[in-house]
């Protein structure tokens, strides 16, 4: 099982980039079973994918406050793993499960050990899994989301973002995640910028291992509220990140 963690303040491509890292496993690692986590608070992978969630893990945790949600002859662990399995999205080509946004404080707090357990009981049946964080990378720091092989941070092309991405960095080290591959990619790039933010980049301490430009098929999917994982192969972005992950080793 490989584990590969995307991350990256809002807005820059993040959730994109994972969209089209899912559509490039499905086309170039035919067989292998891939589970596609969404960490991010603000939610949207599934809308990328093209899927409708009902159920997300945050939801699920807090219904678990409400007086007597709690079955007789059940206690709160068993219950809780009981919900845990009902928000996971099954499809024929990869699943999908959706953290969701905090409704309340503390949501996260008191199950910790539980979703941490879940989750790595649940990773052990793909071959990919792949999670797209929020910047903070709460899950992560909290090390729910434990083992990264891989963690991709991803910048658009400007000094503000490559610098949020040295933070990205910063937090891996300060809480000691153990990520086995670190590395950078520059999104939403039009020109040469990458030159003129070569001083920034190299002060991440990240390893710039690709570019994806500005395309206008993405903007137009978007739009449309089209799936980005049916964009055509003739994409800037596709080609793009195809391109980045045909180089390191998934």
């Amino acid at each position: 099982m490989k584990q590969i963690a995307i991350a990256g303040k809002g807005g820059v491509g993040k959730t994109t980039f994972s969209a089209l890292m899912i559509r490039y496993l499905l086309k170039n690692k035919p067989g292998k079973s891939i589970l596609a986590v969404d960490a991010d608070a603000n939610a949207n992978l599934n809308e990328a994918l093209g899927l409708e969630v009902e159920n997300t893990i945050s939801t699920m945790l807090e219904d678990t406050k409400k007086p007597n949600a709690i079955p007789t002859g059940m206690t709160k662990e068993m219950y809780i793993e009981f919900k845990l399995q009902d928000a996971l999205v099954e499809t024929n080509n990869f699943d999908l499960l959706v953290m969701g946004n905090p409704q309340g404080s503390g949501c996260y707090c008191y199950p910790n050990d539980l979703l941490r357990k879940h989750l790595e009981t649940l990773r052990k049946n793909y071959d990919y899994v792949t999670v797209d964080n929020e910047a903070g990378l709460e899950h992560l720091s909290r090390r729910v989301i434990s083992d990264v092989d891989m963690l991709i941070v991803v910048s658009d092309a400007s000094a503000r973002s490559i610098r949020s991405a040295s933070r990205v960095h910063d937090i891996v080290k300060s809480v000691n995640l153990d990520v086995k591959e670190l590395y950078l990619v520059v999104t939403k790039v039009t020109g040469n910028e990458i030159e003129e933010l070569q001083g920034e980049i190299d002060k991440t301490g990240l390893r710039l291992i690709g570019t994806v430009p500005l395309d206008p098929m993405v903007a137009e999917f978007d739009v449309k509220s089209k799936a980005l994982i049916d964009l055509p192969d003739d994409s800037a972005a596709v080609q793009a990140v195809n391109a980045i992950l045909s180089k390191i080793n998934l």
